[in-house]
């Protein structure tokens, strides 16, 4: 994707990160070797220190890919917000030239995935899911699934890269983005507050 040097947060770990732990869903992209396609899963994961792990049904096409190769991608976007041209004016500024946007917040993150087909490393992998999204505890322990088990696979992705995107207005200055800040917080529409909490006034 392209990364403008006002939307590049790559290296600011404490920005990317929480955004792709509280979204916790993105798509899966396994290009294998000469594919006229990659494989697009979309999926749920949990992001732990540096490695992402999920689980798939195991006659999911992407391990077609993995078994040619082991790269992968996941993609995660959200907080997003349509900007119209006219919230670009401030003062004496004519609204009609404004030129529209959308605010957006995008992680690519790139590395090696591991395919686990034993049912004890497939459980390891459903805990490790169910602990971030039911922490109440209120459910069996995965290994008592038995037989359903060698239905899924389990997958390791140790991250080599990160692609972190924040586009929010950072090439404007503080004017301009408390305006637009107060237009999204005054339309309150789906996605608003979510992309308002992102833009640094």
């Amino acid at each position: 994707m392209l990364i403008r040097s006002h939307d590049d947060s790559s290296d600011d770990e404490d920005r990317w990160r929480p955004f792709v732990e509280s979204q916790g869903f993105g798509h899966l992209v396994a290009a294998g070797v000469d594919r006229p396609v990659p494989v697009v899963v979309p999926t749920q994961f949990v992001l732990r220190e540096n490695t992402i792990v999920l689980h798939l049904a195991k006659s999911n096409p992407i391990f077609d890919c993995l078994a040619e190769n082991d790269q992968v991608l996941l993609s995660v976007a959200g907080n997003w917000a349509y900007i119209p041209g006219a919230w670009k004016a401030v003062g004496d500024e004519d609204p009609r030239v404004g030129v529209p946007t959308t605010y957006y917040a995008a992680v690519q993150l790139t590395g090696t995935a591991t395919v686990m087909d034993e049912p004890a490393a497939t459980a390891g992998v459903l805990r490790e899911q169910l602990a971030a999204l039911e922490p109440d505890g209120d459910y069996i322990d995965p290994i008592e699934h038995g037989a359903k088990l060698p239905t899924i696979r389990g997958l390791s992705i140790v991250i080599t890269d990160v692609r972190a995107k924040f586009k929010y207005g950072g090439n404007v200055d503080d004017v301009h983005r408390t305006h637009i800040a107060e237009q999204l917080d005054a339309r309150s529409g789906p996605g608003d507050a979510a992309a308002r909490a992102q833009i640094d006034v």
